[in-house]
């Protein structure tokens, strides 16, 4: 099982486009929600390991969920945010009076960013990235500090919806999204979740 965690809030959240910018750091709330996640990932019966994006905000989400496990943090760049080219940094405000902005949200399968990713680019990367931890640690239980746009990508792609339909999952700040992988294929045990038990706390199947 892969647990995909979006990192905490930071002070852009919601406001703007900071991709793969460096130098973001959680806001205090941000650092709450990342405390709130350790505990509800301390909860679970087993994690084998402990995988972040390279960039700040996520490092910073992933710290405390792998003390709390005792464990280290890896870097895996599959993780990383959709390379947003020459819309990193700008305000959504100002994006969403883009005509391309309806590409966007209606049809992102055929959208590139300029002098960036594609959507399809991203899906398949952070799809690779999955498949990759998931053979690294067989049978065992990882999780996976990511971003909005790829868990997103990850979850249509585990249940093989239509990427131009991506648009429609929500993945809130520090929200667990649950993914159960075994030979006859993917299974998505939650998406979203930002309280009470994670898939497998209690012991069921799915943790195993």
């Amino acid at each position: 099982m892969v647990v995909l965690v979006r990192h905490g809030q930071t002070p852009t959240t919601g406001t703007v486009l900071p991709g793969r910018a460096p130098g973001l750091h959680l806001a205090d709330a941000g650092v709450a929600q990342a405390e709130a996640a350790a505990e509800r990932v301390a909860g679970l019966p087993r994690v084998d390991a402990v995988y972040t994006s390279p960039l700040e905000r996520t490092r910073e989400t992933a710290r405390p969920i792998a003390r709390a496990r005792g464990l280290k943090v890896a870097v895996e760049r599959g993780l990383l945010e959709c390379d947003f080219g020459d819309w990193t940094g700008r305000p959504l405000k100002e994006l969403s009076r883009l005509p391309e902005w309806a590409t966007v949200q209606r049809y992102p399968s055929g959208f590139r960013f300029p002098g960036g990713e594609s959507f399809r680019e991203m899906q398949v990367r952070i799809a690779g990235a999955l498949a990759r931890l998931v053979e690294r640690h067989v049978g065992g239980v990882v999780v996976a500090v990511s971003h909005a746009d790829p868990i997103k990508a990850a979850v249509a792609d585990a249940l093989g919806t239509h990427l131009d339909l991506f648009q429609r999952i929500v993945v809130s700040p520090c929200s667990a999204t649950a993914i159960s992988f075994a030979p006859g294929g993917p299974s998505v045990l939650t998406v979203n979740s930002v309280a009470g038990a994670l898939p497998g706390s209690g012991g069921d199947r799915a943790g195993r």
